[in-house]
């Protein structure tokens, strides 16, 4: 299964794309095993997601958490906390 992953402000900038596309491998079953397989796929992958605290994930453009459940997700995006002000 494919899935889009979308990249905004410091993750674009240090992963160095906007977006992605991979083939969903059968074992990744929530975000946090998503952020694992992404950070052994690169070095810029590793220093995007090494402070999780300050990473905010949408999966299918809905506000979601590490457990999420992603079997059948075709979009997750990832970015920064938002601050208002």
């Amino acid at each position: 299964m494919q899935l889009s992953i979308l990249y905004f402000a410091q993750f674009r900038e240090s992963i160095g794309v906007s977006s992605e596309v991979i083939d969903l491998p059968p074992d990744m079953i929530t975000v946090a095993d998503l952020v694992r397989w992404l950070s052994n796929h690169s070095h810029r992958h590793q220093a995007a997601f090494m402070d999780l605290g300050r990473v905010r994930v949408a999966v299918d453009q809905t506000m979601a958490d590490f457990d999420q459940d992603i079997s059948g997700a075709s979009e997750i995006a990832f970015f920064p906390p938002v601050t208002g002000g």
